[in-house]
């Protein structure tokens, strides 16, 4: 089987998402699983180059991984003609410089969201790489989700019938950093750091509710910081002034309405992490990171309101499991896949800058209904 080499430059890779969910469970998995096959056939085969700031913290995470190129300087890796594609997982405060000087240099360019902390920015961005002629992506791994994916499926076979609402919980308890270290950096947490939930998990929520639901249209959001004082990786007391909860309600079309809580202040007592939970006229569906559950109207029980006894009915017992029915692979590595056949031979990729630029138009349009106690609508972009 013929294979051909793609260089693939990835920079901000030694930080934890960076490093475990795109250089180690996608790149490296293709390299060490064989490549991609292309529709000809043949394997395309990832040649990394792993670039960032902190030599030592470079060359160690090559040298575990058996990487043979790395460096930390940017210019020089965008100057090699023999590497294809640009990726950046570092800070949403440097992308936009770093994504432009890629796309300047002939890179195709695949990114980490968001693609910038403004509207402007972003769309600015999408632009130039349109107007350069460079393939581009944004990842929208939660699309890839075998929870989420239960989801599209149960929408596309007609399961929900006329869907009515959305229901989510995201978040978990974040510590402070003082007596238990924080399992988060602390830069999530600083606003002038370009920290904040708002930022960091409406542009999920845009993707998720487009593709999974139906486009959204406006949201009413309140952003709050419960936590103003924590702790950095080095003990230090700092001030966080970041938003580090958001309660948002959206219009999507057709008349169905979301509301999704997302919070790093909150225990855990759900299924997962992460749930959504459609409801219609004909059925609903709860899904996690993985599993989904699902309750047919015809069964369907009928509770009576009595608080004066215990209630009788367990209600967690009248969900049935969607089989899985399929291999599920990591959903950054099916997209990682996705983008390098888009790359290699022009294969669909619907996950472009601009449905980054929309996560970022939803974020900025829900840090303004926080501040203006108000709905904001979302118009259409024009990129």
């Amino acid at each position: 089987m013929k294979e051909k080499r793609i260089g693939i430059i990835m920079h901000g890779v030694t930080g934890r998402m960076g490093m475990n969910q795109h250089l180690i469970r996608s790149v490296l998995a293709i390299r060490d699983q064989g490549g991609v096959t292309l529709s000809d056939g043949s394997r395309l085969v990832p040649d990394i180059k792993i670039v960032g700031r902190n030599a030592d913290k470079v060359a160690e995470l090559a040298k575990r991984h058996g990487i043979e190129r790395h460096g930390t300087d940017i210019d020089a890796a965008l100057a090699n003609p023999e590497d294809t594609i640009f990726f950046d997982a570092a800070s949403t405060k440097l992308r936009p410089e770093l994504l432009r000087k890629a796309i300047d240099a002939g890179k195709h360019v695949y990114s980490e969201k968001p693609v910038s902390e403004g509207l402007e920015e972003a769309i600015s961005i999408a632009r130039h790489a349109k107007d350069k002629g460079v393939k581009n992506g944004i990842v929208h791994d939660k699309l890839d989700l075998p929870g989420i994916a239960k989801l599209r499926r149960l929408r596309d076979s007609g399961f929900f019938g006329r869907i009515l609402s959305v229901k989510g919980e995201f978040g978990y308890w974040v510590f402070e950093g003082d007596w238990m270290p924080a399992q988060r950096p602390s830069w999530n947490y600083r606003a002038d750091d370009g920290g904040g939930i708002i930022s960091d998990m409406l542009c999920h929520w845009r993707y998720v509710l487009d593709n999974v639901v139906a486009p959204v249209q406006s949201v009413s959001c309140l952003g709050a910081t419960h936590i103003p004082k924590r702790w950095d990786e080095r003990g230090e007391e700092y001030t966080a002034d970041a938003d580090d909860a958001a309660y948002a309600t959206f219009q999507l079309e057709g008349g169905i309405v979301a509301h999704i809580n997302s919070s790093w202040c909150t225990r855990v007592r759900r299924d997962d992490l992460v749930t959504f939970q459609i409801d219609g006229t004909h059925g609903s569906a709860v899904a996690g990171l993985h599993d989904c559950w699902t309750q047919h109207r015809v069964n369907t029980p009928k509770p009576v309101w009595n608080p004066d006894e215990p209630q009788p009915l367990d209600f967690l017992q009248d969900w049935e499991e969607v089989p899985d029915n399929q291999v599920f692979d990591n959903g950054f590595k099916v997209q990682w896949e996705q983008f390098l056949r888009h790359v290699a031979e022009d294969a669909p990729f619907h996950y472009t800058l601009v449905e980054g630029a929309k996560g970022v138009q939803l974020a900025e349009a829900g840090y303004q209904s926080s501040r203006e106690r108000r709905w904001v609508d979302l118009p259409d972009l024009e990129i």
